[in-house]
């Protein structure tokens, strides 16, 4: 995997990770997941992602911790964000300086809009197909 090629997923419900994980992976993005915010700090310390889609609560270390320490560590650091349930998710991605936000529950095609934001599209008929195109 080369720097900044993949797209790290931060999410500690298993299902949603799995979800969110095998929708970019249909859409041909390269994907790696943490179940927590300490997780994250390391995937991140192996390379640096073009991209992270954060949850806000989980156990180990929050989003919140995430961010503090991710931007306290990395000078040049990817885009990210937010994916929570929590009310007023704007608010939450305003609190960390994320560059974007998706409400839980949210449709595959929202989160893969989202992500083209920031990353390249894949040019596949399967992407396009997510999209609902």
């Amino acid at each position: 995997m080369s720097r900044r090629s993949h797209i790290l997923v931060v999410e500690d419900d298993p299902d949603m990770s799995e979800v969110i994980v095998w929708a970019l992976r249909q859409a041909h993005y390269e994907t790696v997941a943490a179940a927590n915010g300490k997780q994250a700090l390391e995937s991140v310390s192996a390379g640096m992602p073009a991209l992270i889609l954060l949850d806000m609560m989980m156990p180990v270390m929050d989003g919140w911790q995430f961010s503090r320490e991710y931007r306290a560590q990395y000078s040049q650091s990817a885009p990210i964000i937010v994916i929570t349930a929590a009310e007023q998710a704007e608010r939450r991605a305003e609190e960390i300086g994320a560059e974007g936000w998706l409400s839980k529950p949210f449709e595959l095609h929202d989160l893969l809009q989202a992500v083209a934001r920031f990353c390249p599209r894949p040019e596949t008929t399967e992407y396009w197909r997510l999209l609902g195109r």
